[in-house]
């Protein structure tokens, strides 16, 4: 029987490789390597969007959350949903307006043409900060694709790890952005058709109604709020789980794909694909997770012994407990899938970053684009294999640590960098370069600062273990634009009126 998960993992890979020779066809330039010519449709756009916005989280963890908390895990749902639908009908054609007047090919790109710079520091603390928080949160992938490895074949963690990366680096470095698209919505299909089938064949396939074996197990799964009711601790953890959706209004590796949709038509045609997806998706993902609790635990068993670490076994256990092997294998593929529809959509964001917006505009800008393609897939290799180390080594320091956490921590980095700035820039006429640069600078150290040093102090930990770090990250970031866009525009004033 391992033979046929064996077969259908090298079918998956086989595909992902064939996608990736197809689209190195479609690459003949830059704007083709970064973003797809400017020319995808809506269906690739809206599902390699949702698939690299969710990520391996979505898999292990919001399973994973669906089995320790209950209903109160839909927190995550709404804000999900929330997010989308904020970030496709209020953000995505203006962006799109912008980027298309100012023909940019990355995020750096749009920035400095939005506040016309006369150095290379917004420039170069974007591709900065941008690259340092893509390499943390594809480390966090490269973990959960060494305990998918290990969960479905029981491979090596290490083994697991090096393959899948691997992979990733071996289409990407093929097609670039093209390959991403393309990847991704095959991969993106897998995972919506995955997370909508098993909830319902598990629905369906339990002895007895599912609700009520919760509440027997404990009633308070069944509290929107979680245990204790709407305490102050359970609604700062709502809110922790509500203000994820933040990280959908202005992070790269999603406002990407609405420079490279082929028009602002394809955006109201996209944004009903990617609500749809998400309010689905997520359901299923929490209802697995639900059902893993009903099956494994009773009210005198410890969640975390029985489902693992942090429960984020319970996809693997509810797939092997009513499907056949077959479909075991494929479920094996649809975790890949999530895991690597989002390091390889990062990966080729932070690579852009660092060739066109670091090397070439500001060291070689007569560079010819056959070199700078050719730079750009070595940067791409590079970035990998730090981000290999960093899950290693993570690894071995953090025995016990959390998929969810882990890459809510790498996602919360990126959203609080480049969020704000974005949000700002779209639409703050007044927002100028200093305010961008306050910006990006309080946003990528607030994480840092909130998660390793607010957290050392008994309130600190308190309120930031359950609201976590994103919202005060982000609201600072916000904060710091405003407060030095007034301040210099004041200083012009002063300064003309001398």
């Amino acid at each position: 029987m391992e033979e046929i998960k064996y077969l259908i993992l090298f079918i998956y890979f086989a595909i992902l490789f064939v996608i990736g020779i197809a689209a190195s066809r479609r690459v003949s330039g830059m704007k083709d390597f970064f973003v797809g010519g400017k020319n995808l449709g809506y269906w690739s756009i809206a599902f390699s969007s949702r698939a690299t916005g969710e990520s391996s989280w979505l898999l292990l963890g919001l399973t994973g959350m669906g089995a320790l908390f209950g209903l109160s895990a839909f927190w995550v749902l709404l804000g999900e949903v929330l997010g989308v639908a904020v970030c496709w009908w209020v953000m995505a054609k203006p962006f799109k307006r912008m980027t298309d007047a100012f023909d940019s090919m990355t995020i750096p790109d749009f920035l400095v043409s939005r506040f016309k710079p006369k150095t290379h520091l917004l420039r170069t603390v974007a591709a900065a900060t941008l690259s340092i928080f893509v390499i943390i949160y594809v480390s966090a992938q490269i973990d959960a694709t060494g305990k998918a490895f290990n969960s479905f074949l029981e491979w090596n963690y290490f083994t697991g790890a090096l393959v899948g990366c691997g992979v990733v680096l071996l289409y990407s470095f093929i097609g670039g952005f093209v390959a991403v698209v393309w990847s991704d919505f095959f991969q993106g299909l897998l995972m919506f058709l995955g997370l909508v089938t098993l909830p319902v064949v598990g629905l369906f396939s339990i002895d007895g109604n599912l609700f009520e074996g919760l509440r027997n197990i404990d009633p308070d799964l069944l509290n929107i709020w979680g245990s204790g009711g709407a305490n102050w601790a359970n609604i700062l953890a709502a809110g922790g789980f509500l203000f994820i959706g933040l990280g959908f209004l202005g992070s790269p590796q999603i406002f990407v794909r609405f420079m490279s949709i082929r028009s602002e038509a394809e955006i109201d045609k996209g944004r009903w694909v990617a609500l749809t997806f998400t309010l689905l998706a997520d359901s299923g993902a929490i209802l697995i997770g639900m059902i893993a609790r009903y099956l494994y635990t009773n009210a005198n068993t410890d969640v975390i012994e029985v489902l693992g670490t942090k429960a984020e076994d319970s996809l693997s256990l509810v797939v092997n407990e009513f499907m056949p092997i077959t479909v075991v294998a494929i479920y094996m593929a649809v975790v890949l899938s999530a895991i690597m529809s989002t390091i390889d959509s990062l990966l080729v964001v932070a690579a852009s970053a660092i060739t066109r917006d670091f090397y070439q505009q500001i060291y070689h800008p007569n560079l010819d684009e056959k070199k700078l393609g050719m730079l750009s897939r070595i940067i791409t290799v590079a970035m990998a294999l730090a981000a290999l180390l960093i899950a290693f080594g993570v690894k071995e320091v953090y025995e016990d640590r959390s998929v969810f956490w882990y890459v809510i921590f790498g996602w919360s980095g990126i959203a609080a960098t480049f969020c704000p700035v974005t949000i700002l820039a779209i639409f703050w006429p007044a927002y100028n370069l200093r305010g961008a640069l306050a910006s990006m600078i309080t946003g990528f150290f607030s994480v840092p600062f909130f998660q390793f040093v607010v957290t050392a102090t008994e309130t600190g930990s308190f309120i930031i273990g359950k609201l976590d770090v994103l919202l005060p990250s982000f609201l600072l970031s916000m904060l710091a634009g405003y407060i030095f866009t007034k301040l210099s525009a004041a200083q012009q004033l002063k300064t003309e009126a001398k």
